[in-house]
């Protein structure tokens, strides 16, 4: 309650602000919600207040430069499966430096230095980035994801389009994903299964689990990708940064995407979608299907893989300082 007094003038006016108070008494009283400081004013939508969904604060770097421009809309960058914002540090760096604008690299909940949950979906990480809008003060931003983050920042955009500048999705589809997303729930298995002696050092645990792996995936850029998820405390116990658990028991949920979107209006805003001939993420025949979504999009294909911003930094990032700055 503190934070939504703190922040009557910024998201209402008194009027909207006393039926949200209202509207969260309702809530209460109905659901037997705890109201507390993840629960702020979201204008032109009042519903929210009465989601189960429970926002988490999720670990961010901010890159920017003495000329960065606040009246610029800041670009939020979130990554996909098993990644983290350090994948994404060079490419925010450079970003920041070549618009003058500020970006911020998150690491999403279950991944990285961000809490661990139970639950792990499109809708309650867009309920984090109104969240971490809400700690920095932000209004509008601009939204960059890949893979699994990129479902996130599409759902963001069609649920508060106004609260979205414009977005660049990086190699994932609204439509569908590729039927192999069970090999996804392999390595998580496998990660689950893996077991490694506390008193075998770093070098040879990483080893250990890129044998058990590599049994599940024959790709090492996939194994290695996973590993540097791999770590060891101080008294030799190995473990992984991200929830396995959770992501494992969640992945039903990245099947059934129309599911989550469904019933939501086409957003208006700029879209921007950068993908990889090589991947199977985006289907090229899906397009218009797309573009019913996202009426204001276009497309660009990279000679890249799922990881285009890896494959094709430079020209990824030429792409994105473009788009932001047209």
């Amino acid at each position: 309650m503190y934070q939504l007094l703190c922040n009557i003038d910024k998201y209402s006016n008194s009027t909207q602000f006393y039926l949200s108070n209202i509207t969260i008494m309702l809530c209460n009283r109905i659901k037997h919600l705890s109201i507390g400081q993840r629960l702020y004013p979201i204008k032109n939508h009042v519903a929210a207040y009465c989601s189960n969904i429970q926002a988490i604060d999720m670990s961010y770097d901010v890159f920017e430069t003495k000329n960065s421009d606040n009246n610029l809309s800041p670009l939020i960058i979130m990554h996909g499966l098993f990644g983290s914002k350090q994948n994404w540090r060079g490419v925010g760096r450079a970003l920041a430096s070549k618009m003058n604008r500020k970006v911020i690299t998150v690491d999403a909940r279950n991944h990285g230095n961000s809490p661990h949950t139970d639950d792990h979906g499109s809708k309650s990480m867009a309920a984090d980035i109104v969240q971490l809008m809400h700690r920095l003060n932000f209004q509008k931003i601009s939204v960059l994801g890949h893979s699994m983050g990129g479902r996130t920042m599409m759902y963001f955009a069609l649920k508060y389009p106004e609260m979205v500048d414009k977005g660049i999705i990086a190699d994932i589809s609204p439509i569908s994903i590729p039927g192999d997303i069970s090999i996804m729930s392999k390595i998580l298995l496998a990660m689950k299964n893996i077991n490694i002696p506390s008193d075998v050092p770093m070098a040879a645990g990483r080893q250990l689990a890129n044998a058990q792996l590599i049994k599940v995936v024959p790709s090492k850029e996939t194994v290695d990708f996973v590993l540097l998820n791999l770590r060891r405390s101080d008294d030799g116990k190995y473990y992984w940064i991200h929830n396995v658990d959770a992501l494992y028991n969640n992945m039903s949920g990245f099947t059934k995407y129309s599911e989550t979107i469904g019933g939501l209006p086409p957003f208006k805003g700029p879209i921007m979608f950068i993908c990889g001939k090589n991947s199977p993420y985006v289907d090229p025949n899906h397009w218009p299907q797309i573009q019913n979504i996202f009426p204001n999009s276009e497309i660009h294909w990279l000679d890249a893989g799922h990881l285009v911003h890896f494959d094709q930094a430079a020209k990824f990032i030429e792409l994105t300082v473009n788009f932001l700055n047209k």
